[in-house]
């Protein structure tokens, strides 16, 4: 087998299958890509066995065959060539030859036979969506999903097809995020999968704000979205995700409307004397005034007052600053709606006239 392919066409495919790749594996064949060549059509494949990457991209071949490669160590050997740099790769015994102009490098290929392949049966709906849309869906609810938690529903997201409209939820047990976005297809009846977290980081990685569109294929156990050169399978989580129109409160009684960076500006400079570990900060809500105070072990303080639009009772309330930040901080507004009831129950902040996205925050005692 004869593969010769310009350095810049090789390096973002490359980079795109690498890139699930982990460094350290229990299957040394899990370390390797396969590269699979017909005619002049290329396939790079990477697998973890969760989620497995496929980029296809145009070379000269002497028509046919495959092998399997050390993904980073290819990967490096290409990032450290010259720009212009032709690679071309041959196949002799075990062994694939790099070699670049006067650069020659011998790497050990493995048995292509032993490359896992996921199995991933009949797709039971298929929808395309805007690839801007899709990627905006998902870092908008991603930060929300929990990370190790023993609820292993948690530490994925909730994608749910309903009629013309695709949701996503995310939620760790103290806050949650839900965002959804008008599809063109109807969907039929309301049908709810987990994508794993390394599959949510991943798919938004590949997503571009483009117009483009990406073809999304689902059943009970796999996703697949197919990009023009890019095809990325993931299996989805056993599980079943916690009711969460129970945790969004149906009305809120007061309504706080603030200007979205003098907000996130005064939280993070009072985030900083915060105790570390809760990360708790108080929010004091006068007429037209909060005032944003936090204190630590260390017995220093920070206070800060934000102007705000609000003429209702007052109102102390406590809540963790990382949520309430990555909230104001995902709202595509210039200002922001802080919806309360009272002490003892959950904030919603949504962008004002927006009810597409928004996150709910537990409050916490200080």
């Amino acid at each position: 087998m004869h593969i010769s392919i310009n350095r810049e066409e090789l390096i973002k495919p490359l980079n795109q299958v690498a890139g699930i790749v982990e460094r350290r594996q229990t299957l040394p064949i899990l370390s390797n890509l396969l590269i699979r060549c017909q005619g002049n059509q290329i396939s790079l494949t990477g697998t973890d066995l969760e989620i497995e990457v496929v980029s296809q991209l145009q070379g000269e071949t002497d028509g046919g065959g495959e092998i399997t490669i050390p993904a980073r160590k290819l990967l490096d050997i290409c990032r450290a060539l010259p720009t212009d740099a032709v690679i071309k790769i041959t196949v002799e015994s075990d062994k694939a030859i790099v070699t670049s102009g006067r650069s020659r490098f011998t790497l050990m290929t493995l048995p292509t036979g032993e490359f896992p392949n996921l199995e991933v049966g009949k797709w039971d709906l298929s929808l395309e969506i805007q690839q801007d849309a899709f990627k905006k869906l998902l870092d908008k609810t991603q930060f929300c999903m929990a990370q190790q938690d023993v609820r292993y529903y948690l530490n994925g997201l909730l994608l749910e097809f309903s009629g013309k409209v695709l949701r996503a939820v995310g939620t760790d047990g103290h806050r949650l995020g839900i965002s959804e976005v008008g599809l063109n297809q109807d969907c039929g009846e309301t049908r709810q999968i987990i994508l794993p977290r390394k599959g949510v980081l991943e798919l938004a990685r590949f997503m571009e704000d483009k117009k483009e569109k990406v073809d999304i294929d689902i059943n009970a156990n796999h996703i697949r979205a197919k990009l023009k050169e890019l095809t990325v399978t993931s299996k989805l989580i056993d599980g079943r995700f916690p009711d969460y129109h129970k945790v969004i409160p149906s009305a809120q009684t007061k309504l706080v409307k603030v200007e979205k960076e003098a907000f996130k500006d005064a939280l993070n400079r009072a985030a900083i004397l915060s105790n570390e570990k809760f990360r708790g900060l108080r929010f004091n809500i006068q007429k037209n005034a909060m005032v944003i105070s936090a204190h630590n072990p260390e017995q220093e303080e920070a206070q800060e007052e934000v102007a705000i639009d609000y003429s209702g009772d007052e109102l102390e309330i406590g809540f963790n600053s990382n949520y309430v930040i990555e909230a104001v901080s995902a709202l595509d507004s210039k200002d922001v709606i802080f919806g309360l009831n009272d002490t003892n129950s959950s904030a919603v902040l949504n962008a004002p006239g927006d009810t597409a996205t928004k996150y709910v925050v537990m409050p916490m005692r200080l």
